[in-house]
């Protein structure tokens, strides 16, 4: 800010004095006097927004202020001269009034001209300002979801935070003297020839996993059982045959077991006996008769660690160890450590109060480790607060789960209302499964009407304060490379608490509307309760299979989001969809061993405001035989779905059935040959998605028409031997991926025409040899992820290039995703 600033805004405050008083004594200037005080009236704020903002303008924009400036100095000396010339001379006073005329006319074209063209600068500079920031927004949201740069944005960070709070968990067993003990007495249980089957039990949140998980990885127990260690969850509403199954498989080494509708072709042998050792870890067990029933499958030779919140009577489990909770001081540093990010209280926290919180977490991990999370950062009268809630809860033993929820609460009540009801809405999916981020950021969106950088935002401030787990595909390697590699993991414990806080108030006015576990048919208390509307916004089912008479009618007029969750060959779709005008996101996944055949299709006619649609293991032919457009549907996901070779068939008109489609995934897939031609006539198709389908052999010739195509997914697609050449005419393509991809021979001649291509990921392509000419016109290329043989080829192009990026990647043997 320039001095004439402040001197303008005196002049014009003292001229403005001056001026009031002629318009009153000075007949012959009165008119021009009123004109100019409403001209200064209307410019003092402007000079003193000027002044105090302290921006320095621009040298011509204040050149023209130091001009103005001198003007109205000017004009203060002829006010002055004004009110001193006698009235008696004519003339004189007539001079004066030309001249405060020609005064009058000189602020009229600064206020009239100027300072209007300032105004419109001044928006121009705004309107500048916007359009740099939103695309820098933009760009941020990109490199969060595609891993533009190494980092990955929110997201990346916190995927890599997880993965160094797991290697802090992985110490916890050194860090406690419970953990060690535990570890050390189980160690002992199973390498000791008297014991089969050994339990471990605590109260939940206590660390039983933790300890499992450490057991399984220690070197003593490794060596003891040649590395033949398998985990598997069992959960609450278990399938005690897809559970033997899933058992035989992994003990055998048969994997046909699991692919899809191959299950009647092989029979497991579950009287077999085996030679080598063997350690099966049951995980979450509820049931003492299902893990009677599993104790069968079990072949003979096999020991058995089982893990549950239940203490099993000595005629089921040959030994059994009560993990205890953490010690004074254990307890205290795992605090510390998620509330300060320290190993002990800092010298600038209350000690004592510090101290208080702790012992109120009653030696629980899970709960140090949130409730720790929660109070980071905050102010002393909040944590005062938590205090005082927390010592008003009554004492935790294994028989007061809810007062342990209550204690969790506490963590919950501090977020905002946004954050704390996308919490809530994870106790619509089942325990202990991996909730796709997609779907969690999708009905996020729908539900809450926020942006998607807004969602996974949120999904971050979870992570954050331990409330869910980012899980990262074991394939990925160690760095972030996009979040189509990331799901969500909850702890059950978390998930409790979620529908406890859901399932407050009247059935029917509850804003979810859940099953906590799987049931043979829909609740009793909501039958009771189907003559009043059900008001909830996300509805959640999880049965087994359901037919047209198992249902019963619900009205449910504000529901936005349907899950079905179920397990069978065979399903009815409900029909009291027909009675929700709002839906926006239908869920369906089936956890059979075998594709479901989907029945009652004629209810997609109703479904006028659906946005999303995701389909898991369901055999979907039937569903492309319907003439009806789902005019608004703009994202579709198939995930080990059963296509039959549907979409071979010509007369598929994608772009009528879909006439808004943005996104379409299609995901372990079986039987899809090829894409059907109309694919490329979905000119609003943004995403396309074709991974893990092993039966792909080639892309549409025209795939390049796709206008709008910004990312191409085609991971793990292993019998695809090319891109089709006209794939360089998609210039708003800004993700390539055709990692493991292993007989791609090469990337087309066109591929320099996606001027837009920002990353391609071709790691495992061992095929690929030799780069096209084109790759030096992608300018907007920022990352390439590869393997060590193409990498310097790559590198020469980055002398091209400016700002490429090239990830080497290592090869990932790890095969602990095959449990999933």
């Amino acid at each position: 800010m320039a001095v004439t600033d402040l001197f303008a805004g005196e002049i014009a405050t003292e001229l403005l004095k001056q001026l009031l008083v002629i318009s009153r004594k000075c007949a012959f200037c009165r008119s021009s006097a009123e004109q100019l005080i409403l001209y200064i009236q209307e410019l003092l704020p402007i000079i003193q927004e000027v002044k105090h903002t302290g921006v320095e303008l621009p040298q011509h924009r204040q050149r023209q202020l130091d001009n103005f400036s001198e003007r109205l100095s000017d004009g203060l000396d002829l006010a002055k001269k004004v009110l001193t010339a006698p009235r008696w001379n004519v003339y004189k006073s007539l001079r004066l009034a030309q001249k405060m005329e020609k005064f009058e006319k000189t602020v009229s074209r600064f206020m009239n001209g100027i300072i209007q063209a300032h105004v419109l600068a001044d928006v121009h500079h705004v309107r500048v300002g916007i359009d740099e920031k939103f695309p820098r927004l933009e760009r941020q949201l990109e490199a969060m979801k595609i891993g533009v740069d190494d980092r990955g944005g929110w997201l990346g960070e916190a995927v890599n935070r997880v993965e160094e709070e797991r290697k802090f968990e992985g110490t916890l067993a050194n860090l406690s003297a419970g953990m060690e003990l535990g570890k050390r007495k189980l160690k002992e249980m199973l390498v000791a020839k008297d014991f089969t089957v050994i339990g471990v039990h605590g109260i939940g949140g206590s660390g039983k996993t933790t300890l499992a998980r450490v057991i399984c990885k220690d070197d003593q127990i490794k060596s003891h059982f040649n590395n033949r260690i398998f985990f598997l969850t069992v959960s609450q509403s278990p399938s005690v045959e897809q559970l033997s199954a899933k058992i035989w498989e992994m003990i055998s080494g048969n994997t046909m077991v699991a692919s899809g509708n191959m299950f009647s072709l092989v029979k497991p042998q579950y009287d077999m006996e085996i030679s080598s050792r063997t350690l099966l870890v049951l995980d979450d067990v509820w049931s003492q008769s299902v893990l009677e029933q599993l104790k069968n499958k079990v072949p003979a030779g096999c020991k058995i660690l089982v893990v549950s919140r239940l203490k099993f009577p000595l005629s089921v489990v040959d030994s059994s160890y009560e993990l205890e909770l953490l010690r004074e001081d254990e307890a205290m540093g795992l605090f510390c450590h998620f509330a300060f990010g320290l190993s002990s209280i800092p010298f600038t926290a209350d000690k004592q109060l510090v101290k208080e919180v702790v012992d109120e977490c009653k030696g629980l991990p899970l709960a140090l480790k949130v409730i720790g999370a929660s109070l980071k950062g905050q102010p002393e009268m909040f944590w005062i607060s938590a205090k005082n809630r927390l010592s008003r809860s009554q004492p935790l033993c294994e028989s007061h789960e809810v007062q342990l929820l209550e204690r969790m609460k506490l963590s919950i009540d501090s977020l905002s209302e946004n954050v704390r009801d996308c919490f809530l809405d994870l106790g619509a999916f089942p325990e202990d499964k991996r909730i796709p981020l997609d779907i969690l950021i999708n009905m996020w969106m729908e539900l809450h009407d926020i942006h998607e950088k807004d969602a996974f935002a949120i999904l971050v401030e979870l992570s954050d304060k331990n409330l869910l787990t980012l899980v990262k595909d074991a394939r990925a390697g160690d760095k972030y490379s996009s979040c189509y590699e990331i799901s969500v993991y909850q702890h059950d414990v978390l998930r409790d608490l979620a529908i406890h806080l859901s399932n407050h108030g009247s059935i029917n006015q509850r804003r979810r509307l859940l099953m906590p576990r799987r049931e043979a048919g829909l609740p009793k208390e909501w039958e009771r309760n189907m003559d009043q509307p059900f008001n909830a916004q996300i509805i959640s089912v999880h049965t087994g299979e359901m037919r047209e008479m198992d249902w019963f009618r619900m009205d449910c007029p504000k529901a936005e989001v349907l899950i079905l969750n179920f397990s069978s060959n065979e399903y009815f779709l409900p029909p009291f969809l027909d009675d929700m005008p709002k839906l926006r996101a239908l869920i369906l996944i089936n956890y059979s061993t075998s594709n479901t055949a989907i029945h009652n299709l004629s209810v997609f006619h109703n479904l006028n405001n659906l946005r999303s649609l995701w389909f898991e293991k369901i055999y979907v032919p039937r569903i492309f035989d319907t003439t009806i457009p789902l005019i608004n549907l703009q994202k579709v996901s198939l995930i080990l779905c059963d296509i039959d070779n549907s979409l071979d068939k010509s007369a598929i008109d994608l772009p009528r059935i879909f006439p808004r489609l943005s996104e379409l995934t299609m995901d372990h897939c079986i039987n899809l040959n090829k894409l059907p031609s109309s694919i490329c006539r979905m000119h609003t198709l943004k995403i396309l998605n074709v991974t893990n389908c092993e039966s792909l052999q080639e892309l549409p010739a025209d795939l390049g028409k796709i206008n709008f195509l910004q990312l191409l997914r085609l991971y793990s697609c292993p019998n695809l031997k090319r891109l089709p050449v006209g794939i360089g005419h998609l210039v708003w393509l800004k993700y390539l991926d055709i990692s493991q991809c292993i007989t791609m021979e090469c990337l087309p001649e066109g591929v320099g025409g996606c001027t837009n291509l920002e990353k391609i990921d071709m790691r495992e392509c061992q095929q690929i040899k030799n780069l096209p000419l084109s790759v030096v016109s992608l300018h907007s290329l920022r990352r390439v992820i590869c393997d060590e043989e193409v990498s310097w080829l790559w590198k020469d192009v980055g002398k091209v290039i400016t700002g490429l990026c090239v990830q080497v990647v290592e090869e990932c043997f790890n095969l602990d995703w095959l449990s999933e």
